[in-house]
């Protein structure tokens, strides 16, 4: 008998206040690397998501650099919208985790443009399978957490 099975990771979606705004935090702030961009008013779509009184999606993918895996961005247009940002202990909450390099530069060069951290500077992690590692949570312009890694002796994934 045969039974449907997961086969594969396409994307993940972050619902954004401003579609541009959030495209720049991305693509110019973090180095995503920008693929598409659409305005969505197909049906299909609604029938989807489920928000009827939604009369467009304004939709953008990127690509997190060095990797294959891609992040669409969506703002919902002509309906109320409410903030979904909280707390990291809150469920459900999200967050992407990212691998970079020189963390401790570029914290210094997001402070510089604005962007906002849940802790006071890169932390030291001390034991468990990142130990030697550096991480930061930084928010999005939405507060949907980006969790940034500097491995342990920078030496990758």
């Amino acid at each position: 008998m045969s039974t449907g099975k997961i086969i594969g990771f396409y994307h993940a979606g972050i619902t954004v206040k401003n579609l541009e705004e959030s495209l720049r935090f991305y693509c110019d702030f973090l180095g995503f690397q920008f693929l598409s961009q659409q305005n969505v008013t197909d049906e299909y779509v609604f029938n989807i998501v489920s928000v009827p009184e939604t009369n467009m999606i304004k939709i953008a993918f990127v690509q997190i650099p060095g990797s294959t895996a891609v992040v669409e961005l969506l703002e919902y247009v002509g309906v109320e919208r409410h903030s979904g940002s909280s707390r990291p202990c809150d469920y459900g909450t999200g967050h992407l985790c990212l691998y970079v390099e020189e963390l401790d530069l570029l914290y210094r060069e997001l402070c510089t443009k604005g962007v906002k951290f849940r802790s006071e500077a890169p932390v030291n992690v001390t034991s468990g399978r990142n130990k030697g590692a550096k991480i930061i949570y930084c928010l999005d312009p939405d507060g949907y957490i980006i969790e940034l890694v500097e491995p342990a002796n920078n030496s990758g994934r």
